[in-house]
């Protein structure tokens, strides 16, 4: 069956060019497709007239182009610098393009060098201190983030297929993994990016900038550690604990959001996510399983 979000709106480089001259106010000498990402929207380095650069990303279908109608609003709302600098906006009502600064000659990690770690820490402080209108609650926004437990009870097969665990473990924790799922660990009122990950951030001289903010929400901001926590370690950083010490809740909604998802079927609009799923739970799990004093697992491709 087709649906909107599997149907990837055609754009020739000609309409693309002349869209972007008429939101910059001057001549597009090259672009420059980017393979990156995790959705099929388009991505672009623009080169423009003098030599300057600048990033262009284009709606693909209709998750894609609504993300980037809400990422807009929250450039608009946030300030700081963990900002890249939104340059302009156009939207025909079918493909929105988002023009933001060029972050070509950022480090983007892995690997991750030392200090790093905890300068993005002290940038998410600075997200979570923001005060803005319009954001949503993340209960609101992301209303299923704290059921992966139940998910996985109902369904057991596609968690079991990773191999992380053996149903007698899931038969063990499951009780305890589903009572430390609770929205009380995650209610707040600070900024929440809520799609923190390597890929999503960058160093820019003494910048940490962070992009991608379709997500943002209004929550406990330890949730962005939280979620950053085992990408970071599955990058060779350190384990969630140093990140996040005693967060037993949060490594039972992060690993649980990722086990609900990472056994089920690909995307085909988004090929690559489920591979990200699975390397999030490698780390995510085993901190769920320390944190709760778990029995150790017993599944033949943990670690």
């Amino acid at each position: 069956m087709t649906t909107p979000d599997s149907i990837v709106y055609p754009i020739s480089p000609e309409a693309l060019r002349a869209r972007l001259e008429a939101a910059l106010g001057c001549r597009v000498t090259g672009l420059q497709r980017i393979d990156r990402g995790y959705t099929p929207a388009g991505r672009y380095l623009v080169d423009l007239a003098g030599e300057a650069q600048v990033f262009a990303k284009i709606g693909a279908n209709t998750s894609t182009s609504a993300w980037l109608r809400r990422e807009r609003e929250v450039y608009a709302a946030l300030r700081g610098d963990f900002l890249p600098a939104m340059l302009a906006f156009d939207d025909d009502g079918a493909q929105p393009i988002l023009v933001l600064e060029s972050l070509g000659r950022a480090h983007w990690p892995p690997p991750w060098a030392p200090g790093q770690p905890e300068r993005v820490r002290d940038a998410m402080a600075e997200v979570a201190r923001q005060r803005v209108h319009g954001l949503q609650p993340l209960q609101t926004l992301h209303p299923t983030l704290a059921e992966g437990w139940q998910r996985v009870a109902e369904a057991p097969e596609p968690f079991l297929s990773l191999g992380l665990a053996t149903r007698t473990w899931l038969e063990a924790a499951l009780e305890t993994l589903l009572a430390a799922s609770t929205w009380d660990a995650v209610r707040g009122e600070d900024v929440l990016h809520c799609d923190l990950r390597s890929d999503n951030l960058c160093f820019l001289g003494e910048r940490v900038v962070i992009v991608d903010w379709n997500h943002a929400c209004l929550g406990d901001a330890r949730l962005d550690l939280a979620a950053w926590a085992p990408s970071l370690h599955d990058e060779g950083g350190p384990a969630p604990e140093a990140i996040l010490p005693d967060a037993p809740n949060l490594a039972a909604i992060i690993s649980g959001f990722f086990a609900a998802r990472a056994g089920l079927p690909i995307i085909p609009e988004a090929p690559r996510v489920r591979d990200v799923q699975r390397s999030q739970l490698s780390s995510a799990l085993p901190w769920a399983q320390r944190a709760l004093g778990l029995p150790k697992l017993d599944g033949p491709a943990a670690c």
